[in-house]
């Protein structure tokens, strides 16, 4: 889907998308470090987590071996991010369920996604077709976990910094289009550490995102039981834990 076709979506279609700077990454910034820990970890209760859009920029056709990897940063540059996803059963008294495949995938610290041309943001129009940067796929192991090396993502205009999750039992992992996933949904992130690490030298040219919960299109019906837990500071990055539950 083209970014502006989705924005029009969003109602946001006479708006410039604005995205991050080009920084070199994960080294000590000009300001303070901030040490946070942050955000909920997902729902307390077992309910099944909120399905979400995998717009606009999922990529079916590139989701085999060669994004099956811890480490999904593919030379992008940001603040180093390590995530360690759960995934509980709801219909197993929410019970760590293992054996399922996670795929996640985000923007770069400058708004642009890998596999897709067209994309116009502050840095201008970019084509990264044949990209696979900041996305991968694990299995679960026997604690219902994957873990993944990546950035904190940057920001686009109409959203509020994100994560794409798909989740598939292994037996619809290969599927192309997404329709047999066992939940699509996504993650958010504290806004006191968003702005915090905007702040950062790898992050700063570009600026704030004035974009609130209330007012972006996905999490404005509620983001609570999508707000991840984070722990770290903006000079050695982030640990990320989140669980997701579903009905398997």
């Amino acid at each position: 889907m083209d970014r502006n076709e989705f924005l029009k979506g969003l109602g946001l279609a006479g708006l410039t998308a604005t995205v991050l700077p080009a920084l070199n990454g994960c080294h000590k910034d000009d300001v303070s470090p901030v040490t946070t820990t942050s955000g909920s970890n997902g729902s307390s209760s077992c309910t099944v987590s909120p399905s979400e859009t995998d717009g606009p920029y999922p990529l079916y056709t590139s989701r085999g071996s060669s994004i099956q990897r811890v480490d999904i940063t593919d030379g992008k540059t940001g603040l180093l991010l390590n995530m360690t996803i759960t995934v509980k059963n709801t219909k197993n008294s929410c019970a760590p369920l293992a054996g399922v495949v996670v795929d996640i995938w985000h923007c770069d610290k400058d708004g642009y996604y890998s596999g897709y041309a067209g994309q116009n943001g502050y840095l201008g129009t970019k084509d990264y077709t044949g990209f696979t940067f900041l996305r991968g796929r694990q299995t679960t192991d026997s604690n219902g976990q994957v873990k993944f090396t990546t950035i904190y993502p940057g920001w686009y205009v109409g959203r509020m910094t994100h994560i794409h999750v798909q989740i598939y039992t292994a037996a619809n992992s290969a599927n192309s289009n997404g329709n047999d996933s066992v939940i699509t949904t996504q993650i958010a992130f504290p806004d006191d550490v968003t702005q915090a690490v905007y702040k950062t030298s790898l992050y700063s040219a570009h600026g704030q995102n004035t974009l609130t919960f209330a007012t972006d299109n996905v999490f404005s019906d509620g983001y609570t039981n999508e707000l991840c837990a984070l722990s770290g500071d903006t000079t050695k990055g982030y640990d990320l834990t989140h669980t997701i539950y579903v009905s398997a």
